[in-house]
């Protein structure tokens, strides 16, 4: 039996698309391994969101060919994802032991490509290498990435893809490359893997896509003024034993008042909305090709603080985008104050080949992207333990996750607002729903005893 290793970087999306690839394997004979050292295929699911991270994914895959040359070991070595189709053909100039590459619409066939492989090196006595380069569209892909790992891994919350791909122009963003065009699932069949995830004791998942809340447009109607996003959403509402839903990453543009509603309407919707900002400055928004101003994103934030009073807001910002000033920074700053963010992903601009930002020829120096990137995430330390005092002395719901990364006997349970909470606990309350006071906080969570 073939031992499988794969290491994920990257986003929810590429973690729900290893699983996927990790059950499909699974279910064709091959064993998964937590330990690359013992594997006889190494699988690398990788992002291009930003260089740090292709760099990572090479070095990673350089350090694993250099330790099987030192002990003359046989290896098959596949390069998957957004890298792997930004990249194709080039990734074996700079890594010509990779055997296979992967690309994001290529997922479902990874089992039958290394069979390929296995079968064509077992027979390969001399001559060229037998490699497999696969990196072309494929439709219907979207509704390949359904299955999860079996029974015996199941955890209380798990990621359920609803569409792949980006219709957005984003300057400064290489993913509708990487993903293709938007690409939707139908609502029957995301009920019907809600459903089998809940028989299998999952009591809360994630919607994944690209832009999630713009799911179905253009080729789902809009019924009773809801969008088809939030029919889904309503549809998941009444699955059974799913006590809760949230979903990432979604677009301001796709925010409608439907989607603001459905907090209010909708119980079993957590109180937490990542609501990607990029920029307060209307002049930098435009530049990046974002389709709002700040006066509109404030108002989408405004319109759910007041729906939804418990509701906790989470942000991507991307800092020293070429042309951004001082003056635009400072209205950045002063837009993620008002907001009130307690949450937050802060970026220093990565400059991505094949996307327009790329030419811009206003670079800002690294230092100031450096300094702008310290500030806003001290204002969002600052904003983040403002928020989480609030709670102490308060009674709140969680659904116990796991066992505390640094034991001690504690352990890790989520609030409906997706804030973390550890309280001291025990095996069987893994899976479970209960109610803890809260009884200290710091910026990165909470800390609770169950009543």
């Amino acid at each position: 039996m073939q031992k499988v290793f794969i290491k994920t970087y990257g986003c929810q999306m590429n973690e729900r698309d290893s699983e996927a690839v990790a059950s499909k394997l699974q279910a064709r004979g091959y064993e998964l391994v937590s330990d690359e050292a013992i594997a006889d295929v190494v699988l690398l699911n990788t992002c291009s969101v930003r260089e740090q991270a292709e760099q990572k994914a090479i070095g990673k895959a350089s350090h694993i060919v250099a330790n099987r040359r030192k002990k003359n070991q046989k290896l098959i070595l596949g390069v998957m994802g957004c890298m792997a189709q930004n990249k194709g053909d080039q990734l074996l100039n700079s890594l010509p032991e990779v055997d296979l590459v992967a690309g994001t619409q290529q997922f479902h066939r990874v089992p039958q490509y290394l069979d390929s492989l296995i079968a064509a090196k077992s027979d390969h006595q001399a001559g060229k290498k037998p490699r497999i380069v696969q990196l072309q569209e494929e439709m219907g892909s979207q509704n390949q990435i359904r299955d999860h790992l079996p029974q015996s891994t199941v955890k209380p919350s798990a990621f359920l893809s609803i569409m792949q791909g980006c219709n957005m122009k984003c300057s400064f963003c290489i993913v509708p490359k990487t993903r293709g065009k938007e690409r939707y699932r139908s609502i029957h069949d995301i009920v019907h893997e809600a459903k089998e995830l809940s028989f299998r004791g999952v009591k809360e998942i994630t919607l994944l896509g690209q832009i999630v809340n713009a799911y179905g447009r253009g080729e789902f109607p809009r019924i009773k003024g809801k969008s088809p996003f939030v029919q889904l959403l309503e549809e998941l509402h009444d699955v059974e034993g799913i006590e809760r839903i949230r979903f990432t990453s979604p677009h301001p543009v796709a925010f409608g008042s439907d989607l603001v509603e459905a907090f209010v309407r909708l119980p079993k919707l957590g109180h937490y909305a990542h609501l990607p900002m990029q920029s307060g400055s209307n002049r930098i928004l435009k530049s990046m090709k974002r389709p709002y101003t700040t006066e509109r994103f404030q108002k989408i934030v405004r319109n759910l603080r007041t729906a939804c009073p418990e509701i906790r807001l989470s942000t991507d910002v991307i800092v020293g985008y070429p042309g951004e000033t001082e003056e635009d920074f400072n209205q950045t700053k002063a837009a993620f104050e008002v907001a009130g963010f307690e949450m937050g992903f802060i970026f220093k601009y990565s400059e991505r080949e094949g996307t327009s930002a790329a030419i811009h020829p206003d670079k800002v120096p690294q230092d100031v992207k450096e300094r702008r990137n310290q500030e806003l995430l001290t204002l969002l330390e600052k904003q983040s333990l403002a928020s989480n005092l609030k709670l102490v002395g308060n009674r709140m719901e969680i659904l116990v996750e796991a066992e505390a990364r640094k034991g001690n006997g504690d352990f890790l349970g989520r609030t409906k607002c997706f804030r973390k909470v550890l309280f001291p606990g025990h095996q069987d309350l893994i899976g479970e729903l209960i109610e803890v006071k809260i009884e200290d906080a710091n910026h990165s969570g909470l800390r609770g005893i169950p009543d």
